[in-house]
């Protein structure tokens, strides 16, 4: 007997083309993903890419992306990449804490810590 809905893998796997890893460099899932620019012409997008531009026009990490999706992180990943290479997305690397935090910030706690 055969079931008669497929189900979302089905879908899921039509929408990567059975792809499981993204297209070019790797990125991580706390990623941050802006949308560089948004096509005239939607050749060769689907749905989800366009919502994606969309979500990315401000940046975005890539688990959020997913999880206003409601697609897997795999599947993110991928569409995502489709995006990248395509040169719609930038997906950069989330800057390292020691770098996002100056000299000054460090010196007030550590003067709030000594109050205590």
């Amino acid at each position: 007997m055969t079931d008669a809905d497929p189900g979302p893998l089905i879908r899921l796997y039509g929408l990567t083309g059975g792809r499981a890893r993204p297209p070019g460099e790797a990125f991580d899932l706390v990623a941050i993903v802006t949308t560089i620019m948004t096509p005239i012409e939607p050749v060769g997008l689907n749905p989800e890419h366009h919502a994606m531009l969309t979500i990315c026009h401000e940046p975005t990490p890539v688990a959020d992306v997913a999880a206003q999706l409601g697609l897997p992180l795999n599947i993110t990943r991928v569409l995502l990449g489709d995006l990248r290479r395509e040169g719609l997305v930038d997906i950069a690397a989330p800057q390292p804490v020691d770098e996002t935090i100056d000299e000054r910030t460090y010196r007030d706690v550590l003067h709030g810590i000594r109050r205590l």
